[in-house]
């Protein structure tokens, strides 16, 4: 477990705040001391220390005056948490490398990560080769680093704050954190001060007394923290990103830097993945493509699928789509070490048969996946949230009746394949008696007012105005009444619209169509009913 408030980024160069770069050597000042601050109140103080200001006697709670005074050479540096919580995460990423179970992890003011290693470890020569690999290679790139394995997160935690690189035997939790101080169980700190004013220095010195005295005492809190640290409960993680379905990988003796092996390290993945997809009688909905690099950094590129699939052309066609919008920032660093390829989220794929005489399903099942892929690799190349499609929507209003989503729904487990009829969706009888209403070809995003003069208040229109240009009505169809959705009602022009809409499907004497309405009843809903022009015929 990795405490970033005991190591700091090496982010930005040493600050203006600092003693003055004339009078200290570059060498020192690279060296010297780094805090974060923030004016906390009316006064500045330090957020976090490196290890160099923790030996120097200095700690977070300090002003930054205080500071200077014990250390002169302190470079202090603005925080910035949501810069921190992203190198976490970044880091977070990296690890999947040793297990895709990763959790950020932050009680008690520290932060760091839990990895959840059960059934990886073998995979590195055992939990303490895996372990010291985690550990070697974040030392490595100037990180302190405080790590433990445990059979919980809660053991785990404690033991790595005052043993750091310890392996805890299954089943060894309640001895190895017997003599821990009851400050790693993360309690609150007026919880830990009673303790320690009490005598119960040690977290073995509670595990004797009867739970329900500790509860009543201290609280529910402190309990529930000792029984997940003795692993009598468990602690809920929520890893970073869902565990994968399916997983390949390939492993590299020389890491690879060109684009050109990364795309056919891809094909060869998508080739092994397709393996146990057929196997399991899955297809992939959703795929995820990540390259560590051996600078402690990962990239990810994800993809979805309209339909599920598993053919291996497909799968490795949409990540290389994808990796050709990164050309320019897709950064290997000192080199790729390894790629691994996850299905994320899969569904049942089922092959199936056309028979010969049904020619007329087979065309369509053609044409049904052919705007699939072409879905599929619009997305890949303009990104998720340009490519979309409408999907019905339940209302009356027209332009509420439909609403744009992404065209790829693979990107969410269980979403309904695309194309698709929805099964209430019925296109009306043909045109005739009794047939549906006919709908204009274009619909305005917003109806646009016009000026319109009926004969009688609520009679159809005889003469409008649209767009400065007045328009002579010669035939007119309806009306065609939709009553407003008080159940639901919609802002409409920055008012919430519950006036009775009555629609005309007018012609002008030059030929043109259009689709107009009247907002109100006269005399019902208002005075002064409005028009407004909705859609153009063809």
């Amino acid at each position: 477990m990795e405490r970033l408030a005991k190591e700091l980024s090496r982010r930005t160069p040493p600050s203006s705040a600092s003693a003055e770069p004339d009078s200290v050597p570059r060498a020192a000042l690279r060296a010297a001391p780094r805090a974060t601050i923030a004016t906390v109140g009316n006064a500045t103080r330090l957020m976090a220390v490196d290890t160099a200001a923790a030996d120097a006697g200095l700690e977070p709670g300090l002003t930054l005056a205080d500071a200077r005074a014990r250390v002169p050479a302190l470079d202090a540096v603005e925080a910035d948490p949501d810069g921190d919580r992203r190198a976490l995460e970044a880091l977070a990423e990296w690890t999947g490398r040793y297990t895709p179970l990763v959790a950020l992890d932050a009680p008690g003011g520290t932060s760091g990560l839990v990895l959840d290693i059960t059934g990886c470890a073998h995979l590195f020569g055992g939990e303490q080769a895996l372990l010291a690999d985690l550990t070697g290679r974040l030392e490595g790139r100037g990180l302190t680093v405080q790590a433990a394995v445990a059979d919980t997160p809660a053991a785990a935690r404690a033991v790595a704050r005052t043993a750091s690189g310890t392996i805890v035997p299954p089943g060894g939790n309640a001895r190895a954190v017997a003599g821990l101080p009851v400050a790693t169980l993360d309690a609150e700190p007026e919880t830990v001060s009673m303790l320690e004013r009490l005598g119960l220095k040690r977290i073995g010195q509670l595990v004797d007394m009867p739970p329900s005295t500790l509860a009543a005492r201290f609280g529910s809190g402190l309990l529930t923290r000792l029984d997940r640290a003795l692993g009598r409960a468990d602690e809920p993680l929520s890893p970073l990103r869902p565990p994968p379905v399916f997983v390949v990988e390939r492993v590299f003796a020389e890491p690879i830097r060109l684009v050109e092996d990364i795309e056919r390290v891809a094909r060869a993945l998508g080739e092994g993945l397709a393996e146990p997809l057929s196997r399991h009688g899955q297809g992939a909905r959703r795929l995820a493509l990540t390259l560590f690099r051996i600078d402690n950094k990962a990239f990810r590129i994800a993809v979805g699928l309209s339909r599920a699939s598993r053919d291996p052309a497909r799968l490795a066609g949409l990540l290389i789509e994808r990796l050709g919008t990164f050309d320019q920032d897709l950064d290997t660093g000192e080199g790729i070490e390894r790629v691994r390829l996850a299905a994320e989220a899969v569904e049942p794929l089922q092959a199936a048969q056309t028979t010969a005489g049904d020619l007329a399903g087979e065309s369509r099942a053609e044409d049904a996946e052919a705007l699939a892929r072409l879905a599929d690799r619009l997305t890949a190349r303009l990104g998720h949230t340009r490519v979309v499609r409408l999907v019905r929507h339940e209302s009356h209003i027209p332009e509420l009746a439909v609403t744009a989503r992404p065209a790829v729904a693979g990107v969410a487990a269980g979403a309904a394949m695309w194309p698709q009829r929805a099964a209430h969706c019925d296109p009306g009888p043909e045109r005739g008696p009794g047939r549906a209403p006919e709908r204009p070809l274009r619909l305005l995003d917003r109806p646009e007012p016009i000026e319109a003069i009926a004969e009688v208040p609520d009679g159809p229109p005889v003469r409008f105005r649209w767009r400065r240009v007045l328009r002579a009505v010669a035939r007119i169809e309806g009306p065609e009444r939709i009553a407003p959705e008080w159940w639901a009602p919609k802002l409409f022009n920055g008012e919430a619209e519950a006036l009775t809409r009555d629609y005309f499907r007018v012609e002008d004497e030059e030929g043109r169509r259009y689709w107009v309405y009247r907002a109100g009843l006269y005399d019902r809903e208002t005075v002064t009913p409005r028009w407004y022009l909705h859609g153009l015929f063809g």
